[in-house]
């Protein structure tokens, strides 16, 4: 993955990638935040909880852990950012149920991930195959991803494509067809190599319908049997 960054592809990528997650993550508030991956960036930089940290198994994480079990207490995390954490793991759902674990009612999650439905899917269906980075990944259907939050009671609140250039490897024609970027949120929207995903999570409420119990001690007012007397004595 180090390698691949390096290269001119690789840092097409990650230069809209971090100006994506720079822009987002300013406005959101909080206590502790965490970025899953890609320990060797940092995406929460533009952040400004008191708290944050990176968990994964590349060198530069804070913590050694793996997305599908992360060491973290259930409720307590304000941010969590999956770049591309989904994609080269072999238990994605498995992943979300821990995102949704370690939120608070309320926190925030926000994922990266390469679009399979565009040029690079295409590039993808053609390579994935070896240990090539990033094409040995399993690029998952956007809509999967918006199926998983759904199930776990988040809500998606904001999504956005970019990466509309093709997965050329030489910097001359990554350079000739940056127009392509600026063009494709109007004339291609979802053919962007790579979709951004935010959703909030939510618990779901529970009312709780109690009995209508009995006093006891209120005992129930009854009439009374008035005997009838008739007239002349007679009962």
């Amino acid at each position: 993955m180090q390698q691949w960054l390096e290269t001119a592809l690789g840092q097409y990528v990650l230069e809209q990638e971090q100006r994506y997650f720079d822009r987002v993550v300013a406005d959101i508030f909080g206590y502790n935040a965490a970025q899953i991956g890609f320990a060797g960036f940092d995406f929460l930089r533009n952040n400004r909880m008191p708290f944050k940290f990176v968990l994964g198994v590349e060198k530069g994480a804070s913590a050694s852990a793996h997305p599908a079990f992360l060491p973290i207490r259930s409720n307590s995390l304000d941010l969590v950012l999956l770049p591309h954490t989904l994609e080269f793991n072999s238990y994605p759902l498995q992943i979300f149920h821990e995102v949704q674990r370690v939120l608070i009612d309320e926190g925030r999650v926000i994922i990266s991930g390469f679009n399979p439905f565009s040029l690079w899917g295409i590039r993808w269906r053609m390579t994935k195959s070896g240990m090539d980075f990033p094409w040995r990944g399993r690029f998952i259907d956007l809509s999967r991803v918006k199926d998983w939050l759904e199930l776990l009671d988040f809500e998606i609140v904001a999504g956005q494509f970019g990466c509309y250039v093709p997965p050329f490897t030489g910097e001359k024609w990554l350079s000739r067809l940056r127009f392509m970027e600026a063009a494709g949120d109007r004339w291609w929207p979802v053919a962007g190599g790579v979709y951004f995903l935010q959703a909030v999570k939510h618990e779901c409420g529970m009312h709780i319908i109690k009995p209508r119990w009995e006093n006891p001690s209120v005992s129930k007012r009854r009439a009374a049997v008035v005997p009838q007397i008739g007239l002349g004595g007679e009962r």
